[in-house]
């Protein structure tokens, strides 16, 4: 397998740059572990471990048509997760010091009220994108994406091509990455829950 995925990685990366989940799936699949061990390593904590791989592999969808010119896609997420690695070591040692100043200890926590919040509210951010999107690619995002339907389906549903569909599949897409790539607050849940 390994060496199957190997020899069809830049396939793969040119399907996600086209929206496909299945790909994405499959690099991440593939790639997890690795970036999930790399990022225990340097962290030293399961928890920003995992925030690393997520983000990483966030980043990764997020690339769009510019995941085709990766010419070596290990390296690539290895780059992306040591320099995520380091802005939270950085951002940690400044809350250690920003705790010791005020005499409160520094902890990592985690609180189911708050991640439900946090997905409503990344719902939210998401449906209102959608709602920006222009009329045909609204349409073509909600029967495919949301409803579940392939392209030659929604293609007759819409009475156009498959390759129109397609096409405007691939505009959504990229509007919406364009609209939430600026909300790293809540991008992470992207992934997490696979909400496009």
């Amino acid at each position: 397998m390994a060496a199957e995925f190997l020899s069809d990685e830049r396939t793969l990366l040119s399907k996600i740059a086209k929206g496909d989940q299945r790909a994405f799936r499959i690099i991440y699949d593939s790639y997890y572990n690795r970036i999930f061990g790399y990022g225990r390593h340097l962290l030293k904590s399961d928890v920003l471990a995992e925030e690393l791989a997520q983000r990483t592999f966030l980043k990764i969808w997020l690339l769009g048509e510019r995941l085709e010119k990766i010419n070596h896609l290990e390296s690539y997420l290895i780059t992306i997760s040591r320099n995520h690695a380091l802005d939270v070591l950085r951002r940690r040692k400044l809350e250690v010091r920003a705790s010791r100043k005020s005499n409160t200890d520094w902890s990592e926590s985690h609180n189911d009220t708050e991640e439900e919040i946090m997905l409503n509210d990344t719902r939210r951010v998401i449906d209102e994108a959608i709602e920006l999107l222009a009329p045909q690619q609204k349409r073509v995002f909600q029967l495919c994406r949301q409803q579940g339907l392939k392209y030659e389906e929604a293609a007759k549903e819409l009475n156009l091509s498959p390759a129109t569909v397609q096409s405007y599949m691939k505009l959504a897409l990229s509007a919406l990455r364009k609209h939430l790539a600026h909300r790293t607050d809540l991008i992470i849940w992207l992934v997490i829950f696979k909400l496009i």
